[in-house]
Formats: C-alpha cells, sequence, structure tokens
C-alpha cells in the first residue's frame, strides 16, 4: 500500500562507503603538520584504511547494534556461584577489537605513537562513541604503571598490544589485556581525597583492599587501577580481575549504570571485600602517581568531543548538500550556509587544538610537558562544553529528520556531554588551571610562548592576549572568575594555531566571531560579509 501512495523523493542518501581520514581537511593537514616526513606516508596508510573501515556501512551498522544493544550483568552462573561478568553485543566487540588492532592502545610504544593514535581516535570515535572508554584507560594507564616497574614489566607489553583477547582469565596468559578505572566514590566524587576504601598490606607485601567504587569503568578489564587509603595515605592500586592462580579476585558488580549515553558501554558500581591488589607508585601518594594518566584520558575526552562535532558537520553538511528546499539545495540557502560554516568552524578549531596537545606528548621538550599541563585542562573545559549546542544545532538541521533514532543524530546528542563530566567536570578543569596559574610558573611561560608565535599577524588576537593579561593581573575574586579565565585561555589557544595554521578564511572568521566580537551566542550569526562558503565546502564530507 506504501508504494501506491507516494514516490520517496528529495532523501539525502546515506552517508556511507566514504573515507572517515581523508575527507576531513582539517585533520589531514594537522597529521601532516605534526608529524616528522619520514612517518607521514606510513601514517596516511593507516588512517586511510581505518578511515574507510569507519566510514563503511558494516562499521556503522555495528555501532548501531553495539548502541541499541548495551550490556547486561550477569551476577551469578546457573547453579548460584558469584561470576560478576558482562556480557557485550558482538557488534562492540568487533569494534573494540578494530580499535585494539588500529593502535588505540599503543601509542607509547612508536614514533609519532600520540599524534598518530589522536588521529586514528578522531577517526574511529565517529563510528559509535561507547567502546573507546576501556581503550582510553587503557592507553592512559600506561605512565601510572611505571612508577612500579615489575608491574609494568608485565602489564606494559599486554596494554600496547594491538590483539584484542576478550575473556577472564589471568594476564600472564593472554595475548592483550585491557585496564579500567575505579576512582570515584558515593561520598566524593571528584575529590576523591574524601574516599573510603581501605588498604591493609599483607606479609607479602602485596595489600586487601575493602571498600567500594561508585563508578568503575569498563568493569569487564583485565585489571583496574584504583585509589584507597593506605597507612600512609592515598594510594594507588593495581586490582587484577583474575588472580594468578586462574581464581576470580573479589570483584563484586552490584548494579550497571543506566546512563543518558554511552550506552553501549558498562559503566558499574562494584564491591572489593579482602580484594587482592598490588601497590603502584609509593604510599601516600596515589594523586602524584595517576596525575599523567589523568591528562592522558583528560586529552582523550577533547579528542572524543572533536570526534563528535566533526561527524554532526559532516552529517549536517551532507545532509544540506542533497535536501532540495524552496527552489535550491538547502547548502545554497543563505542563512543555512551562516550555521553550517559557523558549525564547521567550531569543529575545525577543536581539531586544530587536540592534534596540537598530541603533539606535545611525543615532543621530548620539556617546555612541552610544561605547556601541556595549563593547555590540557583548558582545552578539556572549553572543546567538551562547545559539543552539546554544537550536536544540538547540527541535528536541527535536519529538521525532524534528525529528531528520530534512524538519523543517528539523537544518538550523537546523548552521547555529547559525557566528555564534559568524564575526568572532572567543567568546574574541576577550572580550578586545575587556576592552580596551575598560582603555583607552576613555567607552565604559563610555556602558554605564552605557544601563542607569542602568532603576535602580530592578527589584531583581534593581540588584542585578545592582552585582554587575558589584565584579566589575570587582577586576582581579586579570581575563583568565582575560572570558568572566564579558562574560556579565554583556550580561545586565544585556538586562536593562535589556526592563525598560523589554518586557510585565512577559517583564520578571518573565528578572530572576528570568538575573539572579536563579531559574532553571536547562537551558531548562525556570523558576519554575512566574510567568505562562508569556503568553510561549508572545506567541511563536505565527500
Amino acid at each position: 500500500m506504501a508504494g501506491s501512495t507516494h514516490t520517496v523523493g528529495n532523501q539525502p542518501p546515506p552517508l556511507t562507503g566514504h573515507d572517515v581520514f581523508t575527507t576531513d581537511r582539517p585533520l589531514t593537514e594537522g597529521v601532516a603538520r605534526h608529524l616528522a616526513p619520514g612517518l607521514l606516508d606510513e601514517a596516511r596508510a593507516e588512517l586511510s584504511l581505518l578511515g574507510r573501515t569507519a566510514g563503511s556501512a558494516q562499521a556503522q551498522e555495528w555501532g548501531r547494534l553495539a548502541n541499541e544493544n548495551p550490556p547486561h550483568l550477569r551476577t551469578h552462573d546457573r547453579y548460584g556461584h558469584r561470576i560478576d561478568e558482562v556480557e557485550f553485543h558482538p557488534s562492540w566487540h568487533r569494534l573494540l577489537g578494530k580499535g585494539v588492532s588500529a593502535g588505540l592502545t599503543s601509542a607509547w610504544t612508536r614514533p609519532g605513537g600520540h599524534l598518530r593514535r589522536a588521529a586514528a581516535f578522531l577517526v574511529w570515535s565517529q563510528v559509535e562513541a561507547g567502546h573507546l572508554c576501556p581503550l582510553s584507560m587503557t592507553h592512559a594507564a600506561v605512565p601510572a604503571l611505571r612508577a612500579q616497574p615489575d608491574l609494568a614489566a608485565l602489564w606494559e607489553p599486554l596494554l600496547t598490544s594491538t590483539v584484542y583477547d576478550a575473556g577472564l582469565r589471568p594476564a600472564a596468559h593472554k595475548a592483550g589485556a585491557l585496564v579500567g578505572m575505579g576512582m570515584t566514590e558515593k561520598q566524593g566524587g571528584s575529590d576523591v581525597r574524601a574516599n573510603t576504601t581501605r588498604a591493609l598490606v599483607q606479609e607479602d607485601g602485596s595489600y586487601e583492599l575493602t571498600g567500594h567504587k561508585w563508578f568503575c569503568s569498563a568493569p569487564m578489564s583485565d585489571g583496574f587501577l584504583v585509589l584507597a587509603q593506605a597507612a600512609e595515605g592515598l594510594t594507588c592500586f593495581l586490582v587484577p580481575r583474575v588472580l594468578e592462580d586462574g581464581g576470580r579476585n573479589v570483584f563484586a558488580i552490584q548494579r550497571l549504570k543506566d546512563k543518558l549515553g554511552n550506552r553501549s558501554n558498562a559503566s558499574a558500581e562494584v564491591e572489593f571485600d579482602g580484594t587482592w591488589a598490588r601497590r603502584v607508585g609509593d604510599e601516600g601518594r596515589g594523586v602524584r602517581t595517576v596525575i599523567d594518566m589523568v591528562a592522558a584520558t583528560r586529552l582523550d575526552c577533547v579528542l572524543g568531543s572533536a570526534a563528535l562535532m566533526r561527524q554532526a558537520v559532516a552529517q549536517a553538511v551532507h545532509h544540506c548538500a542533497h535536501r532540495e528546499v524552496f527552489g535550491g539545495l538547502l547548502l545554497d540557502k543563505p542563512l543555512m550556509e551562516n550555521v553550517l560554516a559557523d558549525l564547521a568552524l567550531e569543529s575545525e578549531a577543536a581539531t586544530t587544538l587536540a592534534l596540537r596537545l598530541a603533539a606535545a606528548y611525543d615532543a621530548e621538550d620539556p617546555a612541552e610537558r610544561d605547556f601541556l599541563r595549563i593547555a590540557v585542562p583548558a582545552a578539556k573545559y572549553w572543546v567538551t562544553k562547545r559539543c552539546t549546542p554544537l550536536v544540538a544545532e547540527a541535528l536541527e538541521c535536519l529538521g525532524g529528520n534528525g529528531y528520530v533514532e534512524e538519523s543517528g543524530m539523537p544518538r550523537l546528542l546523548r552521547e555529547s556531554p559525557v566528555n564534559s563530566i568524564w575526568e572532572g567536570a567543567g568546574n574541576v578543569q577550572a580550578l586545575d588551571v587556576l592552580r596551575v596559574l598560582r603555583r607552576e610558573p613555567r607552565a604559563f611561560h610555556a602558554f605564552l610562548v605557544e601563542i607569542g608565535r602568532a603576535r602580530g599577524a592578527d589584531h583581534r588576537l593581540d588584542a585578545a592576549v592582552k585582554g587575558l593579561l589584565t584579566e589575570l593581573g587582577d586576582l581579586d575574586g579570581i575563583e568565582a572568575r575560572a570558568r572566564r579565565l579558562t574560556e579565554r585561555i583556550a580561545l586565544v589557544l585556538q586562536g593562535s594555531l589556526l592563525v598560523r595554521f589554518a586557510p585565512a578564511e577559517v583564520a578571518d572568521l573565528f578572530c572576528a566571531t570568538r575573539l572579536g566580537g563579531d559574532g553571536g551566542a547562537a551558531f548562525g550569526t556570523l558576519p554575512h560579509t566574510l567568505d562562508l562558503g569556503a568553510l561549508v565546502e572545506r567541511a563536505r564530507p565527500v
């Protein structure tokens, strides 16, 4: 009957069968800019292969199925034995396996590894973000484990392996392993020093943990980095899921969180009761031990949000390039062109900043480490904050079609807030920036050197830098202004990068609207006198 009433027309084709990497110009240009020439050809080939997989109909179907079939907790077997296992849809395992084989946990083992991994993370996140959490934590666990060389010797080769070896077995018997994290508790949240989980040392030097974790990410992992109170204070521990003799460690999963988004990923509440653990780093130095891990996962929050933004923009531009309204393509309508150009501008600024941070991780210069200390929390604050309004606006570009689940846009919208919350919400990031400004003058100096490379190139950027320095000169009530300061730091950094590296029309629009005040609060309020069509064309995915 449906076929006899009308002919379906004026509907965009699915955005499939394209290379997610090579069609993303800010991404490909950033890889070429930051990667050593001798590594570039190999990296491009790897990323293009991953990009074609990410753009395939098959991978997109994996993402849909993983999202629509969330993990399931099995606390007991049929005989009543406690097993605490989490079951996932096969599509989730396929996505995770592809991420492992693509090197999303192996940045530490090859030249230019962090930049290459960041680019791959940006590409592969666009399929389905829910499986990226275990990849991110496994990658970030490496620097923490290096505080305990004997543990690193066993675990690091497994964490950096490109083999996905699912199933609960002793780590020494696996070809690859994943690591989750359990930091926060009911009473503390981001204030991990309020943790009450206790750690008692045993005669053989191991520890037994008793307590709980309110959020334990990726509970199907082979091991977990956990913070607990030892005799000397808050300490980091490694909790293996399966003991060396093959027995299960005490790891009682009480329930899985029912989350707004990120639904294909399992987040759990767990209880420890005499749980066997090994200390990582010195007692009382738990925060210091995990600080590099936290920085790495915060960078992944920036990458994940930038990927969501790119996917949302790609879908919006693709739709408008095929949809006809009022006698012409939606893409060519001046007001829609303004919206799409504004979205593309925000997305490009996020990608450019994320790649700059990843490149700093590959550098051996201590000044780059100082730069990261202030740039990572500032970027994490700002890029993740901009993600949700951008995705919502991109969804609106599809009209009613964007509001239905088949479009994939609601999934992107539900996913968009998570990176702003994970690894410390906005206030935590802003306060961290203040802490750096007060205590780490070398980090602020490195930031000034970075933005100083664009000095004199744009008067609006120069004025924004001057204004920022003026604000920093007034310390009265600075904590209440921490968000504003952090926003300005991130925007000035983005502006300096775009002025140096992006096409002139991109840098001009950014400085005019993000730094010069010639833009509105909503997307789609760019000055009509500037070249908006060039930005939209630059953002087209095919």
